[in-house]
């Protein structure tokens, strides 16, 4: 990255969660899940300034405790079930930008329910998207473990049917095109595209930045919680945050 180059990344942490309530701020191994994506953020240079977007005066206040920055309180017409966060994103830079007179190049989502991410992605997802001028973004994508082309099926008239058309035409596994997830590790736009395109990312030109597919959990349920917990405590995975404050419980 650049050194003019400046990064905004915004950790957005609504109260309402219905799949599980309360997951952004429930204890996750030795700290409240949002404060893993904060801890991580300290950790990525590239990154300018990093905010928390919640409309939950609990989750600002236990984003403080964690070393978070929280400049507002999300508005609630912001903070509905089908509020895409699109519109959050837009309020956040439009925010930070009128607060500080000053402008962001790109803006970095990081969402707190996918704990397991490596600062270095955040440095090479930027270093792929900042010297291709034409690419709007880059999104944080993985390999899932079986390829949808080749199992997805449907049904249709009582019989199965597969879900993409071509699908019989591949003989052999191995010969399917490889298929990639969006797996919600990060996402990233400059500004500019942001600005000019309210109503959504999907439409840009967009590149792509492979992980792992395991470091990419997503935590939505108590299975996934737990699953992705063990996983740390196991030492599946080492997130340089909690080595250097040994905050890992036995």
């Amino acid at each position: 990255m650049a050194s003019r180059s400046r990064v905004l990344a915004v950790i957005p942490a609504r109260g309402g969660s219905k799949g599980l309530p309360g997951k952004n701020i429930r204890p996750f191994a030795g700290l409240p899940l949002i404060g893993h994506t904060i801890r991580f953020a300290k950790l990525c240079p590239e990154i300018t300034r990093t905010i928390i977007s919640t409309d939950a005066q609990a989750i600002a206040d236990v984003a403080r405790q964690q070393g978070g920055d929280v400049p507002f309180l999300r508005p609630a017409d912001l903070a509905q079930d089908k509020t895409s966060l699109w519109p959050v994103l837009r309020h956040a830079l439009d925010f930070v930008e009128k607060e500080e007179g000053t402008k962001y190049d790109y803006v970095l989502l990081l969402d707190p329910t996918t704990p397991c991410r490596s600062p270095k992605y955040v440095a090479e997802a930027l270093a792929t998207l900042e010297p291709k001028a034409e690419a709007d973004g880059v999104i944080g994508v993985s390999q899932p473990d079986f390829n949808p082309i080749w199992v997805s099926v449907v049904e249709k008239d009582g019989w199965m049917t597969d879900l993409f058309p071509n699908a019989a035409s591949y003989t052999c596994r191995q010969d399917v095109p490889e298929v990639y997830r969006i797996n919600g590790s990060l996402y990233c736009w400059r500004t500019r595209f942001m600005k000019n395109n309210p109503d959504g990312w999907r439409h840009g030109k967009l590149l792509m930045y492979a992980i792992p597919d395991a470091a990419a959990i997503s935590i939505d349920t108590e299975d996934e919680f737990k699953r992705a917990e063990l996983f740390v405590k196991s030492g599946l995975f080492n997130l340089p945050w909690l080595e250097k404050a040994n905050a890992i419980p036995s």
